[in-house]
């Protein structure tokens, strides 16, 4: 299937994710975090775009991008380029670094946005690295420490959630990620944006073949045996969440929970 065209948010920020190829590490030494870091900040300053959070990982990177003026594709290939011909050089390696295209998800609301933050600076404890605070190639310190000098990250979008004030905003932002990320749906679906997954658009094109319909939309409508019936249907597409099928035919997601779990 041809790829589809991303899917832009209304609130134009998005989470990012590079991948190596199989898994591998992309990542092998002090030098090439920090040229990483360096390209970002050449494309961010190239396509102004802002990065609100990253984490750099061994084999893989987390980015929150507000990208205003709808260069995402653009900004991120240049990235992933840059970042690639550097340790094709260094390391005489050839093939693809990063697992194809980057991974991009819409970012909508509040809500997922903090808690997507909090799941990004996170993934160093998760992997028994270390702590978010002690972790060198993530946002988390630039959110923290008042005497910075520069910053990669825009923090006026975030951090202003948490206080009036900024050693107020900075004390609520410690104390949230210090929780553990809670078990709901979004912390799910965060998960699943790091598997490889079928796009909105894609998941749209293929539920319309299968059931030869002209709108997915029109699912909503059927009656409720019809529905259930069809919902069903849909849990056998490979790569695609209750969450995902709930937001692409505007069924309320306790509905599609119930029907597949009673299936």
């Amino acid at each position: 299937m041809p790829r589809m065209a991303r899917e832009l948010s209304k609130t134009k920020v998005y989470h990012i994710i590079f991948r190596g190829n199989d898994k591998q590490d992309i990542f092998y030494d002090t030098q090439d975090y920090k040229k990483y870091l360096k390209e970002m900040k050449n494309t961010k300053e190239k396509y102004q775009y802002e990065i609100l959070a990253y984490c750099l990982m061994s084999n893989h990177v987390h980015l929150i991008v507000f990208d205003k003026n709808d260069n995402l594709s653009k900004s991120m290939q240049s990235l992933a380029i840059a970042y690639s011909s550097y340790f094709a050089k260094k390391y005489e390696k050839v093939g693809h670094l990063f697992q194809n295209r980057f991974l991009s998800k819409n970012v909508e609301t509040r809500e997922y946005l903090l808690q997507l933050c909090r799941y990004i600076h996170q993934n160093p404890v998760k992997a028994k690295i270390t702590k978010v605070n002690e972790y060198k190639w993530s946002s988390y310190n630039e959110y923290v420490k008042l005497n910075l000098k520069e910053r990669m990250i825009n923090i006026n979008t975030i951090l202003p959630m948490f206080g009036v004030n900024r050693q107020e905003a900075i004390r609520n932002f410690e104390a949230f990620h210090r929780k553990e990320d809670e078990l709901n749906d979004i912390n799910k679906e965060i998960e699943f944006e790091i598997k490889e997954r079928l796009t909105d658009e894609e998941v749209k094109t293929i539920i319309e073949d299968i059931l030869k319909i002209d709108n997915v939309l029109e699912i909503k409508n059927y009656g409720v045996q019809k529905r259930n019936e069809t919902i069903s249907k849909l849990e056998n597409i490979k790569g695609i969440t209750k969450v995902q099928i709930a937001r692409i035919t505007g069924i309320n997601r306790k509905i599609i929970q119930r029907v597949m779990n009673s299936k």
